[in-house]
C-alpha cells in the first residue's frame, strides 16, 4: 500500500480550514507542516488537524526547503501569491491553490509554464464542477443529449463586509474577480469557452465603507463560441449573512434549474412523458476536488480543474472587470 501523500497548508485563514478538515481525515493525506505569516494561526491548525505534530512555520521558503512534500494547498488571499508556485513545482510537489490564482495573467501564466514544465498536478479549488448536478448537466451537453445550448443565467447575492482586503479592489480583485469568479467557471464549463463579454459594475451599497472599493453590484452579459449567451448578475447587497448561488440553462432538449451545484431539477424539453427529473445531492464537494487531485497524483491522469483551467477563468474575469471600466464589449483573447 503506498504511503500517505504528505501535505502542506500554505495560509491558515478560513477556506484553509475547510480543506484542512477534509484532509485531515483522509487516509491517503498526512497533513505535515502549516506555514502562515500569523504563526498563531500556524500554531492552532497543527494543534486542531495534526495534534501537535506537523511543523510550523512563517516563512514559505523555509518551509520548502526543510520538508518534504507531495502536495501544497495553497489557501492565500490574491493580492498574497508571490513565487509560491513555481518553487514548489520545481521541487516536484503537486499543488492545490485557492481561485483566483493571481490577479494579473503574467502571473498566471507563469503558473501554469511552471507546474506543466515540471510535470506535477495541479487542482484549482472551482469545486462546484463536481457538484452532483452539475456533472449531469456537463455529461448532458457533452454526449449531445441536451441538444444544442442556447441561454445560461446566474444569480450570486450575499450581503456581507467579508475580510478588510476582500473589499479593496487592489487585493481581491472585487467582486467579480474574487468570488463570482465561481458562477464564471461554472459558465465556461458548462457552455465552453467566451467570444466576448459586456459587463456593468459600481459600488452602490458600500461607498460610505472606509476602504470599500470593491464593486457591491454587476451585471455581464456572456457571448460564447459555440452561439450561446448567458448572463450573470451579482451584488453584495442582498439578504444579509446568506449566499444565494443559483442558475439556470437552456438547451434545445433540456431546460435544467439548478438550485446549487448538486441539486436540480432537469425539464426534458422534447418529450411528452416522463418529462422531469429531479437531482438531489448531499455530496461534499470540497472533498471530492481533494480525492480528484489525489487520484491524478496516484494514477497519472489529469484534474478536473488543472492550473490552465484556473487562468482561463481568471482571464475571462479580468476580461469582464475591464468591459465595465472601460464600458465596452471586450473579445476574450484566448490562452
Amino acid at each position: 500500500m503506498s504511503s500517505p501523500l504528505r501535505t502542506a497548508i500554505l495560509g491558515c485563514g478560513g477556506i484553509a480550514s475547510t480543506h484542512a478538515t477534509i484532509l485531515s481525515k483522509l487516509k491517503d493525506i498526512k497533513l505535515v507542516a502549516y506555514c502562515d505569516i500569523r504563526l498563531d494561526a500556524a500554531n492552532a491548525f497543527n494543534q486542531m488537524y495534526s495534534a501537535g505534530k506537523g511543523e510550523v512555520y512563517q516563512d514559505f521558503h523555509e518551509m520548502l526547503r526543510n520538508v518534504q512534500l507531495d502536495i501544497l494547498c495553497i489557501c492565500l488571499p490574491p493580492f498574497a501569491h508571490k513565487d509560491e508556485v513555481e518553487l514548489a513545482a520545481e521541487k516536484g510537489v503537486n499543488i492545490f491553490i485557492e481561485k483566483p490564482i493571481a490577479l494579473d495573467m503574467k502571473m498566471a501564466e507563469r503558473m501554469v509554464a511552471s507546474v506543466e514544465r515540471n510535470g506535477v498536478k495541479s487542482q484549482v479549488g472551482f469545486m462546484f464542477r463536481f457538484g452532483e448536478a452539475i456533472e449531469v448537466g456537463k455529461k448532458m451537453i457533452s454526449t449531445g443529449e441536451a441538444g444544442k445550448v442556447g441561454l445560461f443565467t446566474a444569480r450570486y447575492f450575499c450581503n456581507s463586509l467579508h475580510a478588510p482586503w476582500w473589499r479593496e479592489k487592489e487585493k481581491s480583485g472585487g467582486q467579480v474577480v474574487e468570488q463570482v469568479i465561481h458562477i464564471y467557471d461554472i459558465a465556461r464549463y458548462l457552455l465552453g469557452e467566451v467570444e466576448s463579454v459586456y459587463c456593468q459594475m459600481d459600488n452602490v451599497f458600500h461607498r460610505e465603507v472606509e476602504n470599500y472599493t470593491s464593486e457591491d453590484v454587476s451585471a455581464t452579459v456572456l457571448k460564447f463560441k459555440n452561439g450561446g449567451l448567458a448572463t450573470i448578475a451579482a451584488t453584495n447587497g442582498a439578504i444579509p449573512n446568506r449566499w444565494i448561488s443559483e442558475y439556470k440553462l437552456v438547451t434545445k432538449n433540456v431546460t435544467i434549474f439548478f438550485e446549487d451545484s448538486n441539486n436540480a431539477t432537469i425539464y426534458h424539453t422534447d418529450r411528452t412523458w416522463n418529462c422531469e427529473t429531479q437531482i438531489k445531492s448531499q455530496k461534499n464537494i470540497y472533498e471530492a476536488e481533494m480525492l480528484d487531485l489525489i487520484k491524478s497524483i496516484r494514477q497519472d491522469t489529469g484534474t478536473r480543474t488543472p492550473m490552465v483551467e484556473g487562468a482561463r477563468t481568471l482571464n475571462l474575469v479580468l476580461a469582464v472587470r475591464r468591459s465595465a471600466e472601460e464600458e465596452r464589449a471586450i473579445t476574450i483573447n484566448p490562452i
